[in-house]
């Protein structure tokens, strides 16, 4: 899973290089032409999202993977044969596409494989494969920038290069990876055995693939749902614009190209320092929601910042820099959201329709995102960093909310308990696999 997202993520982030290794010229993009080369890879996502999640709980979930990234891989390498605005919007159509099935089946998978407990650090790990990214695609790109002749520009041996790559990990994948614990060749019968038993505690399930009607009534007025998914809106939406104008936005404080690359790693490794350093406080403290608030305090000083000074001097240039980098702290709040969501929402059927509702509002997020740096507006962007401000404004109110009401509702079960509902105090977990939400089962405690 962490090579695969980190694939994933470096492929989707080379347009981001790419804006100033010449792609822009050399395609004739004006006006908003470079953000709709983004947006349109996740209104593609928000289109597939709920057929895709249909699909992956019923299909072998890593022979499917595995097909999704050797297609992918081969929509990236034709990245590098467009030299218009319609072609170049074609590809990344097609990239949404066949990108759409990586964080739900990864959402899935996190479930099947590890215990509650395990599972917030372990989407954390593939999820931070975003900085690992920048780091290596950051050295990757530097290196590219210095092809300077031949039959194609060195924007074009990127999308050529990691195309290739991707199509033959995908192959490795479908030949590799197994699609459930009960499926896994390296293990005994007796080992597959106690490896589902391990999960029972997750009350979650494994895979189930009778659909039920009424699961899909409850994921879509459960408060969890849309909870979940306005976090993952106002984590996004600056995300995907601080990603697609990363290049452009360090570039204007006054550093050169090659520079700009190289200080693309920085950012890498601050955010996997975010990551590593939010599931490492939720491990010590049980706090989830107190711990993505924490992480939003950086996000909205260097936002402040970005919007109020000027690149005067070297010190000023050294400062934006540092604010560009602390205002995606942010990003903890969307890794441990979905780390809560796959923790906290039991039943098969109602998995699916809460994670596809999520990555639709995931992909509105990202779809959105790049459109609020205007053109016109540049280089300084106050109307994209008054609108990250608003998010996080939002964010902060919708984790409050929502550990309000985690909170209330493992009180109202503590209740239950406590007056000797058997069912609200099953120690044995007797009905851990029989695909019962986690409404339906009384027992289920959120983590929160």
């Amino acid at each position: 899973m962490v090579t695969t997202y980190f694939l994933q993520a470096i492929d989707k982030g080379t347009m981001s290089f790419a804006s100033i290794m010449g792609i822009i010229p050399d395609a004739g993009l004006v006006g908003q032409d470079y953000q709709w080369l983004t947006t349109c890879i996740y209104i593609t996502i928000l289109i597939v999202e709920y057929p895709q999640n249909y699909i992956i709980s019923r299909v072998p979930v890593a022979k499917y993977l595995s097909f999704m990234i050797v297609t992918w891989g081969a929509v990236l390498a034709c990245t590098a044969a467009c030299h218009n605005f319609t072609g170049l919007v074609i590809v990344r159509t097609l990239l949404g596409l066949f990108e759409s099935a990586c964080q739900p089946a990864f959402v899935v998978l996190s479930a099947m494989w590890y215990r509650r407990e395990e599972q917030a650090s372990r989407v954390t790990y593939w999820y931070m494969m975003n900085g690992a990214q920048q780091v290596v695609g950051g050295l990757l790109a530097y290196c590219f920038s210095l092809i300077t002749s031949g039959p194609l520009k060195s924007w074009q041996w990127l999308f050529l290069v990691y195309g290739v790559i991707s199509v033959v990990y995908g192959l490795f994948v479908g030949w590799w990876m197994p699609d459930s614990p009960m499926r896994a060749k390296c293990f005994t019968e007796e080992d597959k055995h106690l490896m589902v038993e391990r999960v029972r505690s997750n009350q979650t399930g494994i895979q189930n693939r009778k659909f039920k009607k009424e699961q899909v009534w409850e994921g879509l007025t459960d408060p969890q749902t849309w909870g979940y998914a306005l976090i993952q809106l106002c984590t996004t939406l600056p995300t995907s614009g601080l990603g697609s104008f990363q290049g452009i936005i360090i570039k204007s404080f006054g550093f050169t190209t090659l520079q700009t690359q190289l200080l693309a790693m920085v950012l890498g490794f601050y955010i996997i320092m975010v990551l590593l350093g939010s599931v490492w406080i939720v491990k010590r403290t049980n706090q989830n929601l107190l711990t993505m608030l924490g992480f939003v305090v950086p996000s909205f000083i260097g936002t402040i910042c970005l919007m109020t000074v000027s690149p005067t001097g070297m010190a000023q240039k050294v400062g934006l820099l540092i604010c560009y980098y602390i205002t995606l702290s942010f990003w903890s709040a969307q890794t441990l959201a979905l780390s809560m969501m796959s923790r906290n929402i039991a039943g098969q059927t109602k998995k699916a329709v809460v994670v596809a509702t999520n990555f639709i509002i995931w992909s509105t997020g990202n779809a959105i995102g790049p459109q609020v740096f205007l053109t016109w507006d540049g280089p300084h962007y106050r109307i994209a960093w008054s609108t990250h401000l608003g998010c996080y404004s939002l964010l902060v109110i919708v984790v409050i909310g929502l550990r309000f009401y985690l909170t209330g509702q493992n009180k109202k079960r503590d209740a239950l308990a406590a007056a000797g509902v058997q069912e609200a105090k099953d120690d044995k977990l007797v009905h851990a696999f029989e695909d019962l939400t986690d409404k339906e089962n009384p027992n289920f405690r959120y983590v929160y």
